[in-house]
């Protein structure tokens, strides 16, 4: 049995029954033949898998020269001291095309992270939901969603960490390598496999609270729009109306994930591009002003990147016809205790 917000979906169901339940039969057999495979399968979480790597690969690797001079700014802001400045240079010292330096890490890692964050926040939030039953996994679903997109995150960080070192040090470190094919070698053979785990911590320190902000807010951003702003129903909204939806929602949980995450963004950079320093001695070094350097550049690439995410990862979900629940709505047991069934 499988959970999702107010719904108990059953593995071998292919849809939800308290959103169709009471629908007449031709809907019912529409929505069947819409959907291409059974929520909870392991084709279901192979897919959002997939989406996953498309989301996070395709729109991470599209902002590298934003990112590139982010992690200058954060690791030398008195050369680069703001985010035009930091494009002017980069581009007088390495030209047009060393904004792109760093591309080829970025998309390996973010794809992979991307595969374990989106696929396993399904896993998890289906066996959550499970253990806290349908009228607690309403009620809950704020904690339901903090607790499925940290746990995912654990795992996606992990497989992220070897190539954003890649990545940290071709961008931020001038000379020492131009590709990853140079600098996975140099960095493997100087300080051997630690070289690409010793930012792994820094990483979860992070992405998680990026994670969770990003998959809760989105949520419960969508309920609202949903709740408050359209004027109709879910169901009665189009497909390009619904993605639309998800857009506004991505950015909006795309600025709070920004904000929240920052400061680890910035030990993450440093630490990457130096060698035999601990989290906590960049930490100290940066202080609490230098740990928000580069918040601007970073807000922009990340709301629009989240934005652009939950776009496509939603856009993956359509054109592969899985199951997509509407916004968790009370159930009826619930609402009987409550009285608010009359």
């Amino acid at each position: 049995m499988a959970s999702n917000g107010s719904c108990v979906w059953r593995t071998g169901s292919s849809h939800p029954p308290c959103a169709a339940a009471f629908k007449p039969l031709s809907q019912l057999v529409r929505l069947l033949h819409e959907i291409s495979c059974e929520y909870g399968s392991l084709k279901y979480y192979a897919l959002c898998g997939f989406g996953g790597i498309l989301s996070c690969g395709i729109t991470h690797t599209a902002v590298v020269p934003l990112d590139l001079v982010k992690c200058r700014l954060q690791v030398d802001p008195n050369k680069y001291k703001n985010i035009f400045k930091g494009f002017s240079i980069t581009v007088k010292e390495d030209g047009v095309r060393g904004l792109a330096k760093g591309w080829a890490p970025t998309f390996i890692g973010y794809s992979m992270q991307g595969l374990c964050k989106f696929g396993f926040y399904e896993v998890f939030k289906n066996v959550y939901g499970d253990l806290l039953g349908e009228e607690n996994s309403y009620l809950w679903r704020t904690s339901l969603y903090l607790a499925a997109s940290a746990s995912a995150e654990f795992f996606a960080d992990i497989a992220l960490s070897p190539m954003e070192a890649c990545k940290v040090r071709i961008q931020t470190q001038p000379g020492y390598a131009n590709t990853l094919r140079e600098a996975f070698p140099k960095m493997h053979s100087e300080e051997g496999v630690w070289a690409f785990y010793k930012g792994v911590a820094p990483l979860w320190m992070r992405q998680i609270p990026y994670t969770m902000m990003k998959f809760a807010c989105f949520e419960r951003t969508v309920e609202a729009l949903y709740k408050y702003v359209m004027p109709k129903p879910r169901n009665e909204c189009s497909k390009s109306e619904q993605l639309v939806v998800t857009f506004v929602a991505g950015y909006i949980a795309g600025v709070f994930c920004a904000i929240v995450s920052h400061p680890a963004d910035s030990v993450v950079s440093v630490l990457n591009k130096e060698k035999g320093s601990s989290a906590f001695q960049v930490l100290q070094r940066l202080g609490f002003v230098g740990v928000w350097k580069g918040l601007v550049a970073r807000i922009i690439m990340i709301g629009t990147l989240t934005a652009l995410q939950w776009f496509i990862y939603d856009s993956v979900k359509v054109y592969f016809r899985l199951p997509r629940p509407p916004p968790p709505e009370m159930p009826e047991s619930l609402k009987k205790k409550l009285g608010l069934d009359q």
